[in-house]
C-alpha cells in the first residue's frame, strides 16, 4: 500500500498501524496525495492505521520455537562426520540446542504433541469465534456474514471486555509450549501472541481509545455491507439500517472514551466526520437505487444517525477540539515497543535507522546514474561536467512528470497497465500468476482524496470474493492548479509503477496467493503482516523496473519512491522517538527525497498518526530483497520459482518464512541490495 495508508492489510488502504486490529482489507493506500483535513471527501475510518493486523488482509506475527528442518540436518551432519566428539556428549547436546535456540529452531527430538496441537487449535477457534461474534463489522470484512446485523461495542465496557479476552487467550496461548507444536502451528501461535500483546498495549499502556479519534465511525461498518455483492442488496440493506441505527450509540461512546488527543487527530476526525454525513445522506441512494423498495424503511435510521453524526461533528469542533492538547509524539520508549509489535522483524529500531539512512545515500547515487543518460538525450548541449546530480535529477524528474493522465483517461491508462504489466510478468516468468480476477473500478467520491490507487483485497472468509484495483480521478472540489499537480506527481511513468505496487504483480498478485495457502488455524487469515505485504509491494517494484518494466523513466519514478520508501523509516523514527520538526521533515522529504510541497505537507499528518506504520515499507523491503537472495543461494532456481516459495507461506512476517524455510535470522545477514 503505498500513500496515506488508513495505512492496511484488511485496509492496506488506511493501514495498520501497530495496535493490529483487524481492518478492512483495501491494500495499498498509494503515496503521494496528501490528506487534506479541510475536505469533506474522507467518509469514515481512512486514516493511518496500525501496521500489523488484518483480520482478513490489511490487515498487518511471530514465531518461537519452530523446527528448521535444513539447519538441524545440517548440523547432524557435521556431527555424524566427527569420528571422536571435541566435547563430552552430554556437553554437546545441550550446545546444539542452545545453538539452535539462538536460531528460533527447536531440539529435534522435541516432536509435535498432537494433544497439545489440539489444544492450541481449540484456543484458537474459542478466541476468534468470540472476537467475531463482538466485533461483527470485522467479521462482515472478512466474509463471515453470521453478524452483518449486528454492531460492535467501542464503549469503556465493550473495551473493558476486549481486554479480558486479549488476557485471557494469551494466557492461554502462552500455556502451550511452541516446542510441542508443527511449525506451521508454532509460527500461528507466535502471530497471535504479537497480535494479543499489541491489541493489550494499545488499551492498557497507550490506551488509544482515549485520544484516537478517528476510530469512532460507524459508516465503515455499513459500507462494508454493500461494496460486495454477497447477498441480494435488499437484505444488505435490511441489515445496513440496523447498523446505522447503532451509530447514535457510537458517537455516545466516543464523546465518553476521547479525552485529551493531539490536536492532529480531533482535526482529522472532524474531517472524517463531514465525509460520514455526506455517506448517510447521499451516497446511500446509490446502493438504495439497486433495491427502492427499501428506501422508506431506511429513512428514519438514515435520519437518526445523520442527526447524531452532525451533533457529534459540532462537539468535536465546539469541546473535543479546544482541549486537544495532547502530544502526537509517542516517546522513545513506547515508540520502540510499538515498532516492534508493528514490524515483527529481527531488526532493532537502530538497525533500521542505520540502514534506512545508508540506503538513502545509495539511492540517490543510484538516481543519478539512471538519470544522466536521459538528461544528455532530452537536453541535448546542455553541459554536465560538474553539475550537481541533484540538478540533473530534479531537471528528468520535471521532465518526465510532463507525460500525465488527466480525470478523462487514468482510469483507462490503468487499465491498460494492468494488462501490460501482467503480459511482462508472464513474459519474464518473474512470479506465477494467479487465477483469480481482479476488476479496475473508478474509486467512488467519497473514498477520493487520500491515494491515487489502492487494491481492495475480499475478505478471506468471503466466498467468491472480488479484489478491486479502484483508480481515483481527483476530487470534483480541486481547484485546476491542484488537479495539474497532482497528475504532474502521478505522472504515466509513475502510473505504471503505482499498477506494480497495488496490483501486478504486487498486492493484489500475493494476496491471490496468499488466499491459496493451506493454513494450520485461522490465525493467518485474520491477521495480516504489514511489513510482509508492502515489502512485497516494493519489492515487485523494483524487480519489474529492473526487468525493464516501464523503461528508465518508470525506474525513474520507481527510485523516486525507493527514496521515499527509506526517507518514512527515518521520519518514523526522528518524529516519535526524537524531536524532528515539521520544518525539518519537510527539508528531508522536498530537497532530499524530490517531494513536492503538498506531498509533504500531507506525510507528516501522516507521521504524526501513525507511529510505527511508516516503516514497514522500507523494514519490509529489506527483508524480502534478503529473502530471495537468500533462497535463491540455497535453491539455485530461476525468479519464478524464488519468488513462488516466498509467497507460498501466506501474508506472515518475514521473519517467520524464514524460519520455515530454514534460513538463518535476517539480523544475521546483510540485506541484499
Amino acid at each position: 500500500m503505498r500513500g496515506q495508508a488508513p495505512d492496511s492489510p484488511f485496509q492496506h488502504r488506511s493501514v495498520q498501524e501497530a495496535g493490529a486490529r483487524p481492518r478492512r482489507r483495501r491494500l495499498g493506500v498509494r503515496e503521494g496525495m496528501p490528506v487534506d483535513v479541510s475536505s469533506q471527501t474522507a467518509p469514515f475510518g481512512t486514516r493511518p492505521r496500525h501496521p500489523p493486523s488484518r483480520p482478513l488482509l490489511h490487515a498487518d506475527l511471530a514465531f518461537q520455537g519452530a523446527r528448521g528442518r535444513v539447519l538441524f540436518i545440517r548440523a547432524c551432519r557435521i556431527l555424524s562426520v566427527m569420528t571422536k566428539p571435541l566435547l563430552p556428549r552430554a556437553i554437546l547436546s545441550v550446545a546444539l540446542s542452545g545453538a539452535l535456540a539462538l536460531l528460533g529452531i527447536a531440539p529435534a527430538h522435541a516432536a509435535p504433541d498432537p494433544a497439545v496441537t489440539h489444544r492450541f487449535e481449540q484456543v484458537v477457534h474459542d478466541f476468534y469465534e468470540r472476537y467475531l461474534a463482538t466485533h461483527p463489522e470485522e467479521a462482515t470484512q472478512l466474509g463471515d456474514h453470521r453478524f452483518d446485523r449486528k454492531s460492535g461495542d467501542q464503549s469503556a465496557a465493550g473495551i473493558a471486555a476486549d481486554r479480558r479476552l486479549y488476557r485471557k487467550t494469551l494466557d492461554a496461548i502462552q500455556a502451550i509450549p511452541a516446542a510441542s507444536l508443527p511449525p506451521d502451528h508454532a509460527v500461528d501461535r507466535a502471530i497471535l501472541e504479537n497480535d494479543l500483546r499489541a491489541r493489550l498495549f494499545d488499551i492498557e499502556v497507550m490506551k488509544t481509545y482515549t485520544w484516537e479519534a478517528t476510530d469512532y465511525s460507524g459508516t465503515e461498518g455499513v459500507y462494508v455491507l454493500l461494496a460486495r455483492d454477497f447477498a441480494p442488496m435488499k437484505d444488505r440493506l435490511a441489515a445496513a439500517k440496523l447498523r446505522l441505527e447503532a451509530i447514535p450509540k457510537l458517537v455516545a461512546a466516543a464523546r465518553q472514551n476521547l479525552q485529551r488527543p493531539p490536536r492532529v487527530f480531533t482535526e482529522t476526525a472532524i474531517a472524517q466526520n463531514k465525509g460520514a454525513v455526506s455517506f448517510v445522506q447521499d451516497d446511500l441512494d446509490d446502493f438504495i437505487k439497486q433495491a427502492p423498495e427499501m428506501k422508506a424503511a431506511l429513512a428514519p435510521a438514515r435520519a437518526r444517525a445523520a442527526a447524531a453524526l452532525k451533533d457529534y461533528g459540532q462537539w468535536l469542533e465546539k469541546v473535543l477540539l479546544p482541549r486537544s492538547d495532547g502530544d502526537f509524539r509517542f516517546g522513545k520508549a513506547h515508540f520502540e515497543q510499538r515498532l516492534k509489535f508493528s514490524l515483527d522483524s529481527d531488526l532493532s529500531a537502530d538497525e533500521i535507522l542505520a540502514r534506512a539512512e545508508a540506503d538513502l545515500k545509495a539511492t540517490q547515487a543510484q538516481m543519478e546514474q539512471v538519470a544522466l543518460p536521459l538528461y544528455k538525450r532530452w537536453f541535448p548541449g546542455k553541459p554536465t561536467d560538474g553539475v550537481d546530480g541533484h540538478v540533473i535529477v530534479r531537471a528528468v524528474l520535471d521532465k518526465i512528470a510532463d507525460t500525465h493522465p488527466d480525470n478523462d483517461t487514468i482510469v483507462g491508462e490503468a487499465r491498460d497497465d494492468l494488462d501490460k504489466a501482467t503480459a511482462f510478468v508472464r513474459e519474464h516468468r518473474l512470479v506465477s500468476l494467479p487465477t483469480k480476477p481482479i476488476k479496475v473500478i473508478v474509486m467512488p467520491e467519497f473514498q477520493r482524496g487520500q491515494s491515487t490507487a489502492f487494491c481492495d483485497w475480499a475478505g478471506p472468509l468471503e466466498k467468491n470474493g472480488e479484489t478491486f484495483y479502484a483508480i481515483s480521478p481527483t476530487p470534483a472540489d480541486w481547484s485546476p492548479q491542484r488537479v495539474e499537480s497532482q497528475y504532474r506527481e502521478d505522472n504515466s511513468a509513475e502510473l505504471r509503477d503505482i499498477t506494480a505496487h497495488e496490483a501486478m504483480p504486487g498486492h493484489y498478485l500475493q494476496g491471490a496467493h496468499a488466499s491459496q495457502v493451506k493454513m494450520p488455524t485461522l490465525v493467518r487469515a485474520m491477521t495480516g503482516s504489514g511489513t510482509f505485504i508492502e515489502g512485497w509491494a516494493v519489492y515487485a517494484e523494483q524487480f519489474m523496473a529492473e526487468a525493464g518494466w516501464g523503461g528508465d523513466e518508470t525506474r525513474m519514478e520507481q527510485l523516486k519512491i525507493r527514496l521515499r520508501v527509506a526517507i518514512n523509516a527515518i521520519l518514523d523514527q526522528k518524529i516519535h522517538a526524537g524531536h524532528m520538526t515539521e520544518d525539518e521533515a519537510r527539508h528531508l522529504m522536498m530537497d532530499t527525497g524530490y517531494q513536492e510541497e503538498g506531498e509533504a505537507a500531507g506525510k507528516w499528518r501522516r507521521a504524526e498518526m501513525s507511529a510505527g506504520q511508516l516503516s514497514t515499507y522500507f523494514v519490509g523491503v529489506q527483508e524480502q530483497t534478503a529473502l530471495a537472495h537468500d533462497l535463491k543461494a540455497r535453491m539455485g532456481a530461476d525468479d519464478l520459482a524464488v519468488h513462488d516459495r516466498m509467497l507460498s507461506h501466506g501474508s506472515i512476517a518475514t521473519k517467520y518464512v524464514r524460519q520455515l524455510e530454514g534460513l538463518a535470522p535476517a539480523a544475521q545477514v546483510t540485506a541484499a541490495k
